[in-house]
C-alpha cells in the first residue's frame, strides 16, 4: 500500500522562496505516489481570507495541490494558528477536504487523531483566549468583511504583538499539556496522535488507560522541508531537502 504523508507548519510566504520551491518539489515528487496527503495547519505564514487566492503564491500552491486528487491522492487540510481563516473556497481550489480542528482517520489500519496542535497547549491561557475569540463565527465574519488591505494591516499588528508576547513566555507554557494530550486521546479512543504547531518534532510514547500509545509531532519547515511517512512498516520522518534558515 502506498504511504500516507503528513506535513504542517510550512509557513509559506514570498519571504521564503526556498521553502516555496521545496513545497513544489514535494508535491511533484513524494506526494504524487502517496495514499493520501494531510496538511495539518500553517501551510501559509499568514492567511487573510480566501480572496488571498488572487496572489501568485497562494494560487500556485492551490494549483499544485489540486493536481494530486486527479492522480488518486486525496488531500486533507486543517487550519493552523497562522492560517485560521482558510475556508472552503481555498479547499475547493485545491480539490481538498477541509478538516475540523480534530479529526480521526484510519491511517494505514490505525485510527489516528489529527490536530494542528494548538488546542493542546492549554497552559498558554493568553493564546487560548485569543484563539477562542477569533474562532467565534461572528467575529470571523466581521473580520473577513473588511477590505483586504485592512486585514493585512491588522495581521501585521497582530504578528508584532504575538512576537513580543511569545518572547516573554517560557518554553514549557508554549508546549502541549500532558493531561490535555491524554484527555484528547481518551475522548477519541485512539492510540496514535499526529500534530504540529510546537515545532518540536519527536515521537512520544505514553500510556492511556493502560494502553500503549504514541504521539508524533511534525517538524516545521524553517530549517528543513520534511514530512512524516506512514506505511505498513511504521512511521518515519523524511527530510525532503536541507534548507538553511533565512
Amino acid at each position: 500500500m502506498a504511504p500516507t504523508l503528513f506535513v504542517s507548519d510550512l509557513h509559506l510566504s514570498p519571504a521564503r522562496p526556498h521553502l516555496v520551491a521545496a513545497f513544489h518539489e514535494f508535491v511533484a515528487g513524494p506526494a504524487r505516489s502517496a495514499n493520501a496527503l494531510y496538511v495539518l495547519g500553517d501551510l501559509f505564514d499568514v492567511w487573510l481570507g480566501d480572496d488571498q487566492l488572487r496572489e501568485p503564491l497562494a494560487s500556485a500552491v492551490a494549483g499544485a495541490l489540486s493536481e494530486l486528487p486527479g492522480l488518486g491522492v486525496p488531500v486533507y487540510l486543517q487550519c493552523g494558528n497562522r492560517d485560521f481563516l482558510l475556508g472552503e473556497r481555498f479547499a475547493q481550489a485545491c480539490r481538498a477536504t477541509l478538516l475540523p480542528d480534530t479529526a480521526v482517520h484510519d491511517v494505514q489500519g490505525t485510527p489516528t487523531l489529527l490536530m494542528h496542535g494548538d488546542l493542546l497547549c492549554t497552559d498558554d491561557v493568553e493564546y487560548q483566549r485569543f484563539r477562542a475569540y477569533w474562532k467565534d463565527p461572528t467575529r470571523r465574519h466581521r473580520l473577513l468583511a473588511r477590505p483586504y488591505f485592512v486585514r493585512r494591516v491588522i495581521a501585521t499588528v497582530m504578528r508584532f504583538g504575538s512576537r513580543h508576547a511569545t518572547a516573554a513566555k517560557s518554553e514549557i507554557i508554549m508546549d502541549v499539556n500532558a493531561e490535555a494530550v491524554i484527555a484528547a486521546m481518551r475522548e477519541h479512543r485512539v492510540t496514535r496522535l499526529i500534530h504540529g504547531h510546537t515545532h518540536r518534532p519527536a515521537r512520544h510514547a505514553l500510556t492511556v488507560d493502560g494502553r500503549p500509545c504514541e504521539r508524533w509531532v511534525l517538524a516545521d519547515w524553517y530549517r528543513a522541508a520534511s514530512y512524516l511517512r506512514v506505511d505498513e512498516r511504521g512511521v518515519e520522518p523524511q527530510v525532503i531537502e536541507a534548507q538553511s534558515r533565512k
